[in-house]
């Protein structure tokens, strides 16, 4: 039965970094006073009104610095009923970035078990949030013999392969944020945990899951509450605000329903996708209007490259469909929760169709105010549209399927008030902070009394992954059903210690359309377009610094004009063509030879790269970046040897990562022997079976998984003729 609020719980929630108040917290200050300091407050508050909890502290870190002010340096701060934030010294009592505290969290641990000693008090539950409080959470559990909760918030595994795609060079990443210690600490910590509590189901499966003591029976999901004071239907007089006015100038009719689209400019948003599928569908367009809200913006020539390069393909999509009076996309908009009403009092949707998503708090905002929701099938939207049944999930790289989904919600006014009804009354009851409490309590209720379990768990010899297999696509993966399914579980099985990349000629969308067909796993590398972009993880985070690597002396403007001259070469359709990539049907019959081409551009002083595959695809790249290229920067960003990369190809396209280092098999057969001159080096295999097959027995013939089985170089044969050499003089 649950304890009344005379003996109710005790708890101590931990949140070390930071700058924690109970009242106007500086989000955003740093990248340490994030969402989670408002979430700590917002939970210990929420749970200290509760009936079944008798108090609850937020324990974080004393901080005595004029530059940051007072408030940080109260021990005590009472904020809200049972419950306070308790302030413990730890290290300098200056304000120190979140890995520099490392050295210092035992001593915080020794210091808060003293504080509890003294109150006679010793708490039902710890429950840590992040790396660091998840330390001083499991000594403090193994001190008291107390259950620990653990929230990780970001995880360091994860992070890392975030800072490899933003450019930041492994060694660089360790020094400034020691990620072996802050991971050692995870691991740790989950070991320990009797709940870690998550977001959603993709967190635990694509984020945990690379953690040696990952332990799924001991993980729940409690997604985070929305602010339904900020978050609310609309009143009736939205239409009357001057942000109304600001997106009305953009429209010939404003009063249509308003297909609504928030986020930022980031290419895995997919939002000229969304524009695609606005304009492809006449119904659509006589039906309603079209406003993506891309961020706030003063100048786009001002902004990164990357975003500039979003932002310009909305506008370019939005012309090259003509959407002049019926799409909008205002340059600023500071206060969103309006944004979401006004769409609502048009009877709009919001639709959010990124590449994957790992959670979607603003699917959660829109639905809050009244919203339906068309959402991409990849990642947290799946959650929430079965919690709330109030949308539609779509493919993301299918723009028919979109256009059809907005489109079978606005023309059907039933439908559209079931989902407002739905996604109103759904997040009030799954995604309040209300609602996240009491299950909250119900995850934490069977923990209380518990002893203290350490679970045993094997770790792994090496922190990250020391080996990757990286197969092409098409040729190497793509041909064996049967095989292809074996291959994806034992690197499923692996992908703790070995890394998973995909190398290819498709461009982005091309390929992930065909990874989701063939039910491959989301690869830790994706490297697409020849060697002209690379993503990582399953969130696809675009390689910044690869792509300024790359753009050196590349103008693809010359490159067409050159190619324009010759016989024998089209240009291939557009979804072939890329930022970094020029392809094109090569016709060997009518076209110059490929060193021919190659002359050309040496005359024109244009350096770039020509790669034949299939004797009849010519693909035009920057110098700087091919398949081998790109394998090779992503091994040095992740730490691997190039020995320990297993290769598999089967065209052109994959010589140069086949060739140096790596191990390598060809699975397919050779076109033109374009990989003929491969089949004689030590490291190349050619296996009896072909596509996923062949990558199988590589992998059991290398002992791929084991120790790993380098060949030996042979001695070249000596074939002079002895008689010869003997009458040579010396």
């Amino acid at each position: 039965m649950a304890k009344s609020k005379a003996d109710g719980l005790y708890i101590v929630l931990l949140s070390i970094h930071g700058l924690i108040r109970g009242h106007d917290l500086e989000l955003g200050r740093d990248s340490d006073t994030g969402g989670q300091t408002l979430y700590v407050v917002e939970l210990a508050r929420t749970l200290g009104k509760h009936p079944h909890v008798r108090k609850v502290d937020l324990v974080t870190r004393l901080i005595d610095d004029p530059a940051v002010g007072p408030d940080y340096a109260q021990p005590i701060e009472e904020i809200g009923q049972n419950a306070r934030i308790v302030r413990i010294p730890a290290g300098p009592p200056d304000y120190i970035r979140k890995e520099l505290l490392w050295d210092h969290l035992d001593g915080m641990a020794d210091t808060l078990a003293e504080f509890l000693r003294e109150q006679d008090d010793i708490p039902d539950l710890f429950h840590s949030h992040y790396a660091d409080a998840g330390h001083v959470g499991t000594l403090l559990a193994k001190i008291f013999g107390r259950p620990l909760a653990h929230t990780g918030h970001s995880l360091g595994r994860v992070k890392r392969m975030r800072l490899l795609a933003a450019g930041m060079d492994a060694d660089a990443i360790e020094a400034r944020y020691a990620m072996r210690r802050r991971i050692d600490a995870e691991e740790e910590t989950l070991s320990i945990a009797e709940l870690v509590i998550a977001s959603t189901h993709n967190e635990i499966t694509e984020q945990y899951e690379l953690y040696d003591c990952y332990h799924p029976g001991n993980m729940t999901i409690i997604p985070p509450g929305v602010d339904l004071a900020r978050f609310h239907p609309p009143r009736g007089d939205e239409d009357k605000s001057d942000l109304a006015a600001d997106v009305a100038r953009f429209l010939a009719d404003p009063k249509k329903p308003m297909v609504l689209a928030i986020a930022r400019p980031d290419e895995r948003k997919n939002l000229p996708a969304l524009v695609d599928a606005f304009g492809e569908n006449p119904k659509l367009r006589a039906l309603a209007n079209l406003v993506i809200v891309p961020g706030t913006r003063e100048d786009i020539a001002s902004m990164e490259s990357a975003q500039q390069d979003v932002l310009k393909d909305l506008l370019v999509a939005i012309d090259r469909h003509d959407l002049y009076g019926s799409a909008a996309m205002p340059k600023s908009v500071f206060d969103v929760p309006p944004m979401y009403r006004i769409a609502a009092q048009t009877k709009g949707v919001f639709v959010n169709p990124a590449l994957t998503e790992p959670f979607g708090l603003t699917l959660l905002e829109a639905s809050a105010s009244g919203l339906p929701i068309v959402a991409t099938h990849d990642g947290g939207p799946t959650d929430i549209i079965g919690n709330c049944d109030n949308g539609i999930l779509v493919d993301p790289l299918d723009t028919k399927e979109i256009g059809d989904a907005l489109l079978k919600i606005l023309s059907h006014p039933k439908d559209w008030k079931r989902m407002h009804d739905n996604g109103i009354r759904n997040v009030a009851r799954h995604y309040s902070w209300e609602a996240h409490v009491e299950a909250y309590l119900d995850g934490i209720r069977p923990l209380i009394g518990r002893e203290l379990v350490v679970r045993p768990t094997l770790r792994r010899n090496t922190v990250y992954a020391d080996r990757a297999v990286v197969a092409d696509l098409d040729q190497a993966l793509i041909g064996d059903d049967d095989s292809l399914k074996k291959l994806c579980a034992l690197l499923r099985k692996e992908r703790k210690t070995c890394a998973f990349g995909i190398a290819t000629g498709r461009p982005l969308e091309s390929a992930l359309r065909v990874i989701r067909r063939h039910g491959i796993p989301a690869p830790d590398i994706l490297i697409t377009a020849l060697g002209s972009e690379i993503h990582y993880g399953r969130e696809l985070k675009l390689d910044d610094w690869w792509e300024a690597h790359i753009d050196h002396q590349w103008t693809p403007r010359k490159v067409r004009r050159v190619m324009a001259k010759l016989d024998g070469v089209e240009l291939q359709p557009k979804e072939q063509q890329s930022s970094f990539k020029v392809s094109y049907f090569y016709d060997p019959e009518k076209a110059p030879k490929i060193e021919d081409i190659q002359s050309l551009f040496y005359q024109a002083e244009l350096p770039v790269n020509l790669v034949l595959s299939f004797g009849h695809f010519l693909d035009v790249v920057p110098a700087r970046a091919s398949k081998g290229l790109a394998l090779r920067y992503a091994a040095h960003q992740f730490s691997i040897p190039l020995d320990r990369i297993l290769v598999a190809g089967g065209s052109g396209s994959d010589v140069d990562m086949m060739r140096g280092n790596t191990l390598a098999v060809i699975v397919a057969d050779r076109h033109d022997d374009e990989l003929a001159t491969l089949t004689e080096l030590d490291r190349v295999f050619v296996p009896t079976a072909k596509y996923a097959g062949g990558i199988l027995e590589a992998i059991e013939t290398f002992d791929f998984l084991g120790e790993i089985n380098i060949p030996v170089p042979k001695p070249p044969e000596d074939t002079a003729d002895p008689a010869v050499a003997e009458q040579e003089p010396t």
